[in-house]
């Protein structure tokens, strides 16, 4: 069963509303797309540029960012809770608890960096990203709406929850390779709805505005920006969540 809600079009599982998968699929492989053509045309010169995610410079955010991905494979290959686990959402899933640890932190950053290390070339990642979704997309067309999974965080979600996180991952972090690079983001549209839902799906629309004109129409990137710590202005934390925004613990 399906419906809209706010505007999006949710299918609802055991009564509540999630977002439709093949909405998310389709936004994910936009996204994925766009970001495969930027890695593959990486030289050996741009990949040591520095991001603003220090220590990585654009090959270890590179392989972090595609790594992301994988990551759902991972979580299919385990096991699958009870709907009625207390699943998390893809808004939740950015609480800033253990996945954000200091802890947490370094052994992402070491990871990222050691692999980045071993690459064979600068196009490598790219590839890699390619194979990854290749791959996923056939499993992904063997899962039924419901199947859940559990992060390598421990999260019991809906798959189709993680797949949203997905986006959101590989979205602002694109952003900050672009920006590494001089480049305008190549977002795309589909992707960019998705963040933009979990952001603000629940804000006071009116609210919001006074804060981030815009944040509903030719602002919305803008917007993502600055809720994310991905532009110069910055809102405090309370202002936004006093307006309904999600501001997400990213790590």
């Amino acid at each position: 069963m399906w419906g809209v809600v706010g505007g999006w079009r949710f299918v609802f599982v055991e009564g509540v509303p999630v977002f439709d998968r093949s909405v998310v699929v389709s936004s994910l492989e936009s996204e994925i797309a766009a970001l495969q053509g930027f890695l593959l045309g990486l030289s050996d010169s741009e990949v040591v540029l520095p991001t603003r995610c220090a220590p990585w410079d654009v090959a270890a955010l590179s392989v972090h960012t595609v790594g992301s991905l994988n990551q759902v494979l991972v979580a299919l290959d385990g096991s699958s809770p009870e709907i009625s686990d207390g699943l998390v959402s893809a808004a939740k899933y950015y609480v800033p608890e253990v996945r954000f640890s200091p802890e947490v932190n370094t052994a992402r950053v070491d990871s990222a960096m050691e692999r980045a290390a071993r690459r064979s070339d600068a196009a490598e990642p790219g590839r890699v990203l390619g194979e990854t979704w290749r791959t996923l997309t056939e499993r992904l067309a063997e899962q039924p709406a419901e199947r859940t999974i559990v992060t390598r965080h421990g999260d019991p979600m809906l798959l189709t929850d993680y797949l949203v996180t997905r986006v959101v991952e590989l979205s602002l972090h694109g952003l900050d390779l672009a920006d590494a690079l001089g480049r305008q983001p190549w977002t795309t549209d589909a992707a960019l709805d998705v963040v933009h839902e979990v952001l603000f799906g629940a804000a006071d629309r009116e609210a919001v505005e006074k804060v981030l004109p815009g944040v509903f129409g030719a602002g919305a990137l803008s917007a993502v920006r600055v809720v994310t710590g991905r532009a110069p202005e910055r809102l405090e934390r309370e202002v936004l969540e006093g307006a309904g925004v999600r501001a997400l613990a990213l790590g």
